[in-house]
């Protein structure tokens, strides 16, 4: 499947790297990274970066559901509101029939306030689940004279655990972790109100509420009522239940599917990012890591290319990257090649006459030698000068940002410099007007440089006195507005099977009686490596005139329009 990697480079023996004595290093770093990378899912730092931070806002989540509850707050103060009116209610009938004449004043009768205690507040009954609410008075001193769980013979208790079904012992689990968050809500050192705190509120005839730990460690809310005949303090009430808490706890534990499912999601979600994210990613850098390491010139996974998205995106740029770096390669191997070609023949010329020199005695042979080695190194010396011009062209095509160009201005500025400088009276003309709307993205300089090569080439092969036209013009069709420029000669034309071939690098065929040499055949060559590095493309046809006859060349320059990147 896609992560084959298609290697196009030909065999070119052993590694140079490894033959010139290159440090191991280099070669044994990219095939570490490779296997780094491949540990696995979670070897990833997008992967984790991923699974964090989705945990992190479920985290979030759960925190506010937990602690941070507005339920909390409002069912709180409903209980102290029903417990502080059950207490006021307490204490009235405390007051009118628990109360007896004392040395200095009323005071509490122990024996009723106990038996009116145990009436109006009932025992937990039978099959009853949540806590009883517990009351208890005091006297003004802070002595307990009556309490409901020592009337009701209420016992504190701390039983083994039963022996539940996994299922049972899950749930109690999470009722004893719901029951441990909320006693994070308040700590014995945390307390809201204590006997002490309800005494001295009392005292001042104040109701006190609050929330404590009981003797059992459950969370409860309290609140102390003053029982007070006129002016006089005769001791206090103190109400208390563990509602508020077995209610959040039962609130808590209905909140587990929810948590379950947030949390599988979560994990689904996070995984699938990085199946689709994280995976392809690092399978992109192991590929690159091995098109480094084994030289090869091609990067193909074609699944993740195919992928709709920002990753297909990338992917797809860097197969048409590695694309056009191995283009490259091979244009410069084959441009190598071919240089190398042309410079022998010149060297192989000045060789032979050299050797030919030494052995002819006649000055006139040895002056058509020299003249023979005269015109090779004047041949060597433009094709060295041809070359350097076409990689510098190269160079800056490759590096140089495009801008608006005005190519109609373009051609008027060349053609005007050619009226004075072209060779064997030949005369360039702008023909016909120049459109306004001649507007491209590209680079000025290479473009006048594919301008004044097709204008080289075309006052070449026009005859003495002859004449080259110059058109410009915009047009429009279904792939877009395009500019088109075309060059007209009034030669010998162009034979039909080479209309192609003339862009062949080094290829040249001149007129007859032209010097040999006078031409590298590089011209048409840089040509259309410029526009074809602008987006356009570049051909050549044949001027046909009345009868078939062919009245000239001419070669057409075609660029997308517009100012768009």
């Amino acid at each position: 499947m896609a992560s084959a990697i298609d290697i196009t480079r030909p065999d070119l023996g052993p590694d140079p790297r490894v033959s010139t004595g290159a440090r191991p290093s280099e070669d044994a770093e990219p095939r570490r990274e490779e296997g780094a990378r491949g540990r696995g899912l979670f070897a990833s730092r997008i992967t984790r970066l991923i699974f964090v931070c989705n945990f992190i806002g479920l985290l979030v989540l759960l925190v506010g559901a937990l602690l941070l509850s507005e339920m909390r707050t409002r069912l709180t103060q409903a209980h102290f509101q029903s417990l502080t009116s059950q207490g006021e209610l307490i204490a009235n009938v405390l007051i009118e029939a628990a109360t007896a004449p004392g040395d200095t004043g009323p005071v509490i009768d122990d024996l009723t306030a106990r038996d009116v205690l145990r009436r109006l507040v009932p025992p937990r009954r039978e099959g009853q689940t949540e806590p009883a609410l517990r009351a208890r008075i005091f006297s003004p001193e802070g002595a307990v004279i009556a309490d409901t769980d020592v009337l009701h013979g209420r016992v504190y208790e701390s039983s083994l655990a039963p022996l539940d079904t996994p299922v049972e012992g899950s749930i109690r689990a999470v009722e004893q972790a719901a029951q441990g968050v909320e006693h994070i809500r308040i700590t014995p050192w945390r307390e809201t109100i204590t006997v002490a705190s309800a005494r001295a509120a009392a005292l001042r005839g104040e109701v006190a509420q609050g929330q404590r730990l009981d003797e059992a460690g459950q969370r409860v809310v309290m609140v102390s009522i003053p029982i007070q005949r006129v002016h006089a303090v005769l001791g206090f009430l103190t109400l208390e239940s563990a509602d508020v808490e077995r209610i959040l706890v039962a609130e808590r534990v209905a909140l587990l599917p929810f948590v379950i499912a947030a949390t599988v999601v979560t994990c689904l979600a996070s995984t699938l990012l990085a199946l689709f994210i994280a995976r392809p990613l690092k399978r992109l850098a192991t590929a690159a890591d091995r098109v480094r390491a084994t030289g090869a010139t091609r990067l193909a996974l074609p699944d993740v290319a195919d992928r709709n998205d920002e990753i297909g995106d990338l992917a797809q740029a860097l197969e048409k990257m590695t694309a056009a770096l191995a283009e490259r390669i091979d244009l410069n191997e084959r441009f190598a090649a071919d240089v190398s070609h042309e410079i022998k023949n010149p060297l192989a010329s000045i060789r032979s006459a050299i050797d030919t020199m030494r052995a002819v005695k006649d000055p006139e042979q040895q002056a058509k030698l020299f003249a023979i080695v005269s015109a090779d190194v004047n041949r060597l010396d433009r094709l060295i000068t041809d070359i350097a011009r076409a990689s510098r062209i190269d160079a800056e095509t490759a590096r140089s940002e495009f801008s608006v160009v005005d190519l109609a201005r373009l051609a008027r500025d060349v053609a005007a410099a050619y009226e004075h400088t072209s060779r064997n009276n030949v005369s360039v003309r702008l023909d016909g007007p120049l459109p306004a709307d001649a507007i491209v993205k590209g680079q000025a300089g290479p473009l006048g440089q594919v301008l004044r090569n097709l204008l080289d080439n075309a006052c070449s092969f026009s005859p003495q006195g002859g004449v080259v036209r110059v058109r410009a013009s915009s047009a429009r069709r279904r792939d877009g507005a395009f500019v088109r420029l075309s060059v007209e000669d009034e030669g010998p034309g162009i034979p039909p099977e080479n209309l192609e071939t003339v862009f062949t690098r080094f290829y040249t065929d001149r007129p007859k009686g032209m010097a040999f040499g006078s031409n590298t055949g590089l011209g048409l060559s840089i040509a259309r490596q410029i526009v074809e590095a602008h987006g356009g493309k570049i051909w050549a046809e044949n001027v046909v005139g009345t009868g078939e006859t062919i009245r000239g060349a001419r070669l057409i320059v075609e660029l997308p329009a517009g100012v768009g990147g």
